[in-house]
C-alpha cells in the first residue's frame, strides 16, 4: 500500500551536459571505426553507468597510457583533459590517440598558455587532484601555475616574483564558492587579469541555477550522479546553501524511503555526467512507495552541441 502523496520539483536543465554528449560518442565512434577494444585514459566521464555501459562493447578503462598492454590499439583521453605530457606519450609511443577533452575544458587550457606567453602569473581556482585540475596544470611548466582552492587559500596567497597575476578556474566549480574566492583576490590584486568569459560552464551554471530555484520550496534535494563527479557534488552543495537538505545519490546509495517518508516536497536533479536513465530509475522506485506528482522546473533551455573530432567522421 502507498504511504501518501509526494511532491517532485524536477530541476531542469539536468544530466548530460554537451562535453559528456560528445565524449561518450568519441568512444563509441572509435570502436565502429577501430573496432574493439579502445583504450580510454581514466573514466570518460565520473559515472559508472556510463564507464560499465562502454565497458560492455569493448572500452578497456586505465588510468595512465604505460597500463596499456597492446599500444597498437587507439587510446582515447577523458573529458576532463590531460596534461600536455600525455598526448607526446602517446606520440613516442606511435599510438593513435583521440583527444575528447571537452573544448570548455580546452578553452581554459589555452587561456592558461596565452597568460604564460603574456609573462603572467596563473593561478587556478580549482580542486586539488581532480582531473581536470591535473590536465589544465600540466599545460604549462612547474611555478608557473598556482592552485588556490578556497577563500583562505587567496588571502594566503603571496606573490614570488615581481609578475602581474590572472587567474583561471575549474570549469565545475560552484558558482557562488569562485566568486567569494575572486572578490577576495581582485581586492587584494585590483589589477588581476580576469578571463573575458567566465570559465564555469554553461551547463555547471544552468544546473546550478535550477538547483537553487528549487531549494527553497523542497524539504529534501536528491542529486543523481558519482561521488567522484565534481558538478554533482557541487549540486550538493548548493541545495544545502540554499536552505534544503540535500544527499548525493551514487550507484552504491541505498534507496532513502525513510527519509522520502518525512516529506512533502523534493527536489530531484542530477549532475552532468549522470544519464536520464537513472532519474527515471529513482523515480520509478518513488512511486512504488508514494502517490507522485511531478512538475518540472525549467529555468533555461540548453541547445549547446560540440562536433566529433573529423578523423571519427
Amino acid at each position: 500500500m502507498k504511504n501518501n502523496h509526494l511532491k517532485i520539483l524536477l530541476a531542469a536543465p539536468r544530466g548530460f551536459c554537451a562535453g559528456v554528449d560528445r565524449a561518450i560518442e568519441i568512444v563509441k565512434k572509435s570502436i565502429d571505426k577501430y573496432g574493439a577494444p579502445v583504450y580510454v585514459r581514466h573514466e570518460i566521464v565520473h559515472n559508472k553507468h556510463v564507464v560499465d555501459n562502454l565497458k560492455k562493447i569493448g572500452a578497456i578503462f586505465v588510468e595512465e597510457i604505460d597500463e596499456i598492454e597492446d599500444k597498437t590499439r587507439p587510446v582515447i583521453f577523458s573529458a576532463h583533459g590531460v596534461p600536455k605530457s600525455v598526448p607526446k606519450e602517446a606520440s613516442n609511443l606511435n599510438m593513435i590517440f583521440v583527444d575528447a577533452t571537452c573544448p570548455l575544458v580546452s578553452k581554459v587550457h589555452r587561456e592558461a598558455e596565452i597568460l604564460n606567453k603574456q609573462d603572467l602569473h596563473v593561478l587556478l581556482i580549482g580542486h586539488e587532484n581532480h582531473p581536470e585540475v591535473i590536465g589544465t596544470m600540466g599545460q604549462l611548466a612547474k611555478g608557473k601555475i598556482e592552485l588556490i582552492e578556497t577563500v583562505e587559500d587567496a588571502k594566503r596567497f603571496q606573490m614570488k616574483e615581481d609578475k602581474k597575476l590572472a587567474y583561471i578556474t575549474q570549469t565545475t566549480l560552484s558558482v557562488d564558492d569562485t566568486k567569494e574566492i575572486i572578490e577576495v583576490l581582485k581586492e587584494r590584486f585590483p589589477d588581476i587579469h580576469e578571463p573575458k568569459k567566465d570559465d564555469i560552464c554553461y551547463a555547471t551554471t544552468n544546473r546550478q541555477a535550477a538547483v537553487k530555484k528549487i531549494a527553497k520550496n523542497c524539504d529534501n534535494f536528491f542529486i543523481i550522479g558519482s561521488r567522484n563527479s565534481s558538478n554533482s557534488v557541487r549540486l550538493v552543495e548548493v541545495a544545502k546553501n540554499n536552505g534544503c537538505k540535500a544527499e548525493l545519490i551514487h550507484s552504491e546509495s541505498n534507496f532513502p524511503i525513510e527519509r522520502l517518508k518525512k516529506c512533502k516536497t523534493i527536489g530531484i536533479s542530477s549532475g552532468a555526467s549522470a544519464p536520464e536513465i537513472l532519474v527515471d530509475e529513482f523515480i520509478d522506485k518513488i512511486k512504488k512507495e508514494f502517490t507522485v506528482e511531478i512538475e518540472e522546473v525549467e529555468i533555461v533551455k540548453e541547445n549547446v552541441t560540440f562536433k566529433i573530432p573529423g578523423k571519427l567522421n
